[in-house]
């Protein structure tokens, strides 16, 4: 189905696309925005429109810097337009790639260029608008939701509490902060075979490159192979224990952060999917590996 006729106040936006007939456009996926694939002849695009609610908690004049600078670094797909103002967003489409899923990142080869591209956007990408400030973050999302007078999970608190643990830890051994994806879902990257880029900088912000990897690990629900492959690959050998540790830390509290998200989706009514259940779920696993003796481990290594 061509969708262009109902896109027209959008695609009329863009200066790239000024005076170009015929284009079809047809809708893609998406959990918070709503995507669509634009043929422009032989030319293709992927046209982002922000989703209802998202103003609330994402920052697009950031996120312009970011998805601009990740693409110069090579890591981005090229961006034709951007209007920090909503969000609007055009880049281009990339051609031959698959987009990526848990099932995908079986193949150990395409862990290994996941890491590679996060090198690159660590190492190469100028440095973003602003800092991933974790605990801020938390702190902001539950101010949101208590204005909603929205409930949490049964013990979150409680959780939080816990997490006291690595937030000293990561703050008593404090890195250099790099250009960071910070939201690595299966779905934002894409995979020629040869080349994994990495999409949608909604999130991303200067930030402790170990939260990439701790962030992807869960996302794609790695195994004890994928996340050795995962390391070894952005080391280029045996990772270091303390960064071993701070990658494992960063898993419990990505899922700590993002159970706010779920919820805040299903506050907003999003039905893209079960955000409440997508919130539970995320905060059992992190409530799991917290009261590990693995995770007092690794928290204990980053020191």
């Amino acid at each position: 189905m061509n969708d262009v006729a109902g896109l027209a106040p959008f695609l009329g936006r863009i200066p790239e696309l000024a005076g170009v007939n015929g284009l079809v456009a047809s809708r893609l996926g998406g959990l918070t925005n709503r995507n669509y694939l634009i043929e422009a002849g032989q030319t293709r695009y992927v046209l982002r429109i922000p989703g209802e609610g998202t103003a609330e908690y994402i920052d697009r004049l950031a996120e312009s810097v970011a998805a601009r600078s990740a693409a110069k670094a090579g890591v981005n797909a090229p961006v034709v337009f951007f209007d920090a103002e909503d969000g609007l967003m055009m880049t281009r489409f990339v051609d031959g790639a698959a987009t990526m899923n848990a099932h995908r990142f079986a193949d150990l080869a395409a862990v290994e260029r996941a890491a590679v591209a996060f090198r690159q956007l660590h190492e190469r990408a100028e440095p973003f608008a602003t800092d991933f400030r974790l605990f801020t973050m938390i702190d902001d999302y539950k101010k949101l939701l208590a204005s909603k007078g929205t409930t949490l999970p049964d013990g979150y608190d409680d959780v939080q509490a816990q997490a006291d643990s690595a937030r000293l830890a990561l703050e008593a051994a404090p890195v250099q902060l790099a250009p960071c994806h910070c939201d690595p879902l299966c779905e934002n990257f894409l995979d020629t075979g040869e080349r994994m880029f990495i999409i949608d900088y909604e999130y991303a912000a200067n930030n402790d490159p170990m939260w990439d990897l701790g962030d992807l690990s869960v996302e794609a629900g790695f195994g004890p192979a994928q996340d050795q492959a995962l390391l070894r690959a952005y080391f280029g050998g045996d990772p270091p224990l303390d960064q071993v540790g701070r990658m494992v830390a960063h898993k419990a509290l990505c899922d700590l952060l993002w159970t706010l998200w779920g919820v805040i989706q299903h506050v907003n009514a999003n039905l893209a999917e079960d955000f409440w259940a997508y919130a539970v779920g995320r905060f059992e696993r992190c409530r799991q590996l917290m009261g590990s003796a693995e995770f007092a481990d690794h928290v204990a290594a980053i020191g």
